[in-house]
């Protein structure tokens, strides 16, 4: 037994194997989907590509992995600290989806903030299995990780940032189904200020749900 997962095996036994054959895409590498990484990296996922187009900057600091890299870019960063996954240094949007195959990875992972990218890749994972597309909501302005909460993206409530991709989905006559982590706390600031207790707590709420998903189809 690798000793690297010797401990993560005693946990899941048999089942280990079946987490290690997974393939998993996370689109945004911040405060939510940087967690998810970790994570999923450490419980043996087989196979992680991460998206993401961002620079680190000071401001990243109280809440993002490898963020202490200023100026470089998020992905070469994480490559370096979790060697085997794959990065694209890519904007989120319709050309990059055209040109992905999502239907190549077990679960896609939306940690962006970007509302028209959300959409978008809501709209190209409409056909995988509920439980498959993982949608992170509004991480900001939260002070309570147990307030965090799961649920169909139509059965999301009391937040506004949720609420955004929700709309513009209904405009879109979208009626399919997917899975949103999100928290109903009122904001407790203007503008985007963050705590890492729930930022991350979002991104490791995420990787449990495609742990779960894993466990239960086996």
């Amino acid at each position: 037994m690798s000793e690297r997962f010797a401990r993560t095996k005693l946990l899941f036994g048999d089942k280990f194997s079946q987490i290690q054959k997974k393939k998993v895409i996370i689109f945004g590498v911040g405060g939510v989907g940087g967690f998810a990484l970790d994570c999923l990296y450490r419980t043996g996922i087989g196979e992680i590509v991460i998206v993401d187009k961002d620079i680190f900057d000071e401001s990243n600091q109280n809440r993002q992995i490898g963020s202490q890299q200023v100026g470089e870019k998020k992905i070469e960063v994480l490559q370096k600290l979790y060697p085997g996954i794959k990065g694209m240094f890519a904007q989120v949007d319709e050309n990059l989806l055209e040109n992905l195959d999502l239907r190549a990875f077990d679960y896609v992972i939306d940690a962006i903030d970007d509302i028209p990218a959300k959409v978008l890749l809501a709209m190209q994972c409409k056909d995988m299995p509920f439980g498959r597309f993982i949608c992170s909501t509004g991480s900001a302005k939260k002070l309570n990780p147990l307030d965090i909460r799961v649920s169909s993206i139509w059965k999301s409530y009391g937040d506004r940032f949720a609420r955004k991709p929700r709309d513009n989905l209904k405009k879109q006559k979208f009626n399919q189904n997917f899975k949103v982590v999100f928290s109903p706390e009122p904001p407790k600031c203007e503008g985007l200020g963050s705590f890492s207790a729930v930022t991350a707590s979002f991104g490791l709420q995420i990787a449990s749900e495609v742990i779960q998903d894993i466990l239960k189809g086996e």
